[in-house]
């Protein structure tokens, strides 16, 4: 039960929260408790996670457009993530701290300044064909709460601006769309399908429905790079429309390439199809994984067994308390009694989505297709559940005055770091 402890770090505790009076009712603590066991690497995989975020080789001062195309291209989930934490606090509060409360277990963070899932087409091609899915299947609850609190201020969010304010010492962040954005394309895993293609030495008809699959990847890698934001989203339900329009992006990609995909994996012989299901990485990034996956598979099944009801919903009640502190915030914002019932319904359906979008993946998506059905699935799962979210903020605001619309966008910069 202490990995489901350390959840209330992991999942963004806030600090300084009061007691907040609730009732357990979505989900229920259970299933809240055993999500939060999921999303646990193990507490010596977290530490080393954050370690490598903090003490990065890779300087913010120093950060190029070849340092995020190179993480790209290396098809290494380690290296993107050390690299999305190094842009995602170069704009936070001026670059000076060393890790964010929106952080994911690996290290890497789901929000880089206004832009939502950073790699989201390599994390995706990790995933469905080369059967690593740490970054991919990361992302959840913990954005839905971080989209809603979000952690920049306006004046971190300039950082990430193609052209910075006069007068801004921020460190050098990257702006979204020149680098974050323009490092992930297919473009850059091109020489990783060519080595799929020679892994399984097609040839003839394999060979031309390997090109169609190859161009189906660009296509996903296009419309998932339009998905970048233009301009920031100022407020939670701009967030949530970011999100949900990175996601349908993700959506789109995987779609198009499915059919590609399994006509490619139909014709391959069950020698081909045993070789393309084997890991397509070197010896050590083998062993880093083999790693990965066992720590996440510990967690995975610790999830799955029985608990005790008391002191998992102790657990919640934690949680609950320290994500959400309703008295601080209805106090803050002077909400009445329909205002604050609102605020609780954001916080049911967000927290109500922490089952539906637990960090395991499947156990029986064994080959590429099966992995881009199960991802599939996934996104299918997280737009619903933006959805909810975003009816839940948008029934909230209706009830708020300006005021207190500008008062709960500035609660997120003010959280700080645990």
């Amino acid at each position: 039960m202490a990995a489901a402890g350390l959840a209330l770090v992991v999942l963004g505790a806030l600090p300084s929260a009061a007691e907040a009076g609730l009732r357990l009712r979505v989900g229920g603590p259970v299933g809240v408790a055993r999500f939060a066991m999921a999303g646990m690497l193990s507490v010596a995989g977290l530490r080393r996670a954050r370690m490598a975020a903090r003490h990065s080789r890779v300087r913010m001062a120093a950060l190029r457009p070849q340092d995020l195309r190179s993480a790209a291209e290396s098809i290494r989930p380690s290296e993107r993530a050390q690299l999305t934490a190094v842009a995602a606090l170069a704009g936070w509060q001026g670059g000076r701290a060393a890790q964010g409360w929106w952080q994911h277990a690996d290290g890497s963070y789901g929000w880089v300044g206004p832009l939502f899932w950073p790699f989201a087409y390599s994390d995706l091609y990790d995933y469905a064909l080369l059967s690593d899915g740490s970054g991919f299947w990361g992302y959840g609850y913990g954005d839905l709460y971080a989209a809603i609190f979000s952690p920049y201020a306006a004046s971190d969010l300039s950082a990430f601006a193609a052209e910075r304010p006069a007068g801004r010492r921020h460190r050098k962040a990257p702006s979204v769309q020149e680098e974050l954005c323009g490092g992930d394309t297919a473009e850059t895993t091109g020489v990783a399908l060519e080595r799929i293609g020679r892994v399984v030495a097609a040839n003839g008809a394999q060979r031309t429905a390997f090109d169609e699959l190859a161009s189906a990847w660009t296509s996903a890698g296009d419309t998932i790079r339009a998905s970048c934001p233009a301009q920031a989203a100022t407020t939670a339900l701009e967030r949530l429309a970011a999100m949900q329009s990175r996601v349908n992006a993700m959506l789109s990609g995987v779609e198009a390439v499915q059919p590609a995909f399994q006509k490619f994996y139909d014709l391959l012989s069950d020698e081909q199809k045993a070789r393309l299901n084997a890991p397509l990485r070197d010896r050590r990034a083998n062993a880093a994984a083999a790693k990965l996956k066992e720590m996440q598979d510990a967690a995975c099944q610790a999830s799955r067994e029985p608990q005790d009801e008391q002191q998992a919903e102790k657990q919640y009640r934690q949680l609950v308390a320290q994500q959400w502190p309703l008295d601080d915030i209805a106090a803050s914002l002077k909400l009445n009694d329909t205002e604050r019932a609102a605020l609780e319904l954001v916080q049911d359906t967000t927290i109500g989505t922490m089952e539906a979008l637990s960090a395991c993946p499947p156990k029986d998506a064994l080959t590429p297709p099966a992995r881009l059905k199960a991802a599939k699935a996934r996104l299918e799962a997280m737009r619903e559940a933006i959805g909810s979210v975003n009816d839940a903020v948008d029934d909230f605001y209706w009830y708020l005055s300006d005021e207190q619309k500008t008062q709960f966008e500035g609660l997120g910069p003010k959280k700080q770091g645990v």
